[in-house]
């Protein structure tokens, strides 16, 4: 009997001093493990972060038990004390205890916005490195709501969103075909489209406007591309953006950019696909939104005249 009770004791005391939690564990606190940490630094942080009393025993625990070359990288939310065996399961397996981070993407949005997003869901992924994965991919990335793990990688989301892409545009192909365009045109055009006007009807004449100038050989003159080239949100450059040494410069070059300034809608998608036939070559919107189109540049000028000082 006496050999059982300090056995007990002995146990009790093994577990207070060694495997038990912190008495200020941090209960609430979300803390994010880098991919490729060692096991000693691990230990060392969660120690310092008081989650677990001696990183010593953490790595004890996960050396015996094989999982101390497979911890899973990623973020742990710790919404109760735990012991140090708890932690260790929790670690080798990737019970992150966290709800699939979901982000939303609206229409137009750009792979430098896309990856601010990411960052602030997901702190975990680097805005700098999603913008490098991304960018060869503007404009293919369809803009929708995700759920995306905790455990989740860049190129996971990437291959994620470029998926559904072409998913959604599987039933346009069609009709991209009958349209005498390439998919790349009618998504470059697209992303002009989602900038310059709001609306179905008017992102309609936007397109059947601008896909006159390219019939004719004028310039696009589309100020949308440089909030792209300077990557700030500007829809009305000066006349120095005007003469911006940049294929994207829509004033001084001839022709569609070389590639999508954003990532665009259905909607857009639709409306460069469907444009409204107009002998329209011109447009402006106005200080109210208001948008405004003229068939001769005089007509043109006689409406910014009027709309715009």
């Amino acid at each position: 009997m006496v050999g059982a009770l300090a056995l007990a004791f002995v146990l009790v005391i093994g577990y207070v001093f060694v495997l038990a939690p912190p008495r200020d564990f941090p209960s609430g606190d979300i803390i994010s493990i880098s991919q490729g940490a060692s096991v000693p630094d691990i230990a060392r942080q969660l120690s310092d972060a008081l989650i677990v009393k001696h990183p010593e025993v953490l790595r004890f625990v996960l050396r015996i038990s094989g999982a101390g070359s497979h911890v899973q990288a990623g973020a742990y939310f710790f919404r109760t004390p735990e012991n140090a065996l708890t932690v260790a399961y929790r670690l080798a397996v990737g019970a992150y205890d966290l709800p699939p981070a979901r982000i939303t993407f609206p229409e137009g949005t750009t792979v430098r916005e896309m990856a601010l997003r990411v960052a602030g869901a997901l702190p975990l992924l680097p805005a700098e490195d999603f913008i490098r994965a991304g960018k060869p991919n503007e404009g293919y990335l369809f803009p929708d709501t995700y759920l995306f793990p905790p455990d989740t990688t860049i190129e996971k989301i990437v291959a994620t969103m470029r998926e559904n892409f072409d998913a959604k545009i599987r039933p346009l192909l069609p009709d991209i075909r009958a349209s005498g365009h390439s998919l790349g045109s009618v998504v470059i055009m697209a992303s002009l489209i989602e900038k310059e006007a709001r609306t179905t009807e008017h992102r309609r004449l936007v397109a059947g406007v601008l896909w006159n100038r390219l019939a004719l050989g004028m310039p696009l003159q589309v100020d949308a591309v440089f909030g792209y080239i300077f990557n700030r949100d500007t829809y009305s450059p000066s006349f120095a953006d005007l003469t911006v040494d940049s294929p994207y410069n829509t004033y001084t070059h001839v022709g569609l950019p070389p590639g999508p300034i954003n990532n665009p809608g259905l909607n857009a998608l639709n409306a460069a696909l469907h444009p409204t036939k107009t002998d329209y070559l011109y447009y402006l919107t106005d200080r109210n939104g208001v948008m405004h189109y003229a068939m001769t540049y005089a007509a043109h000028q006689a409406n910014q005249a009027k709309y715009l000082r």
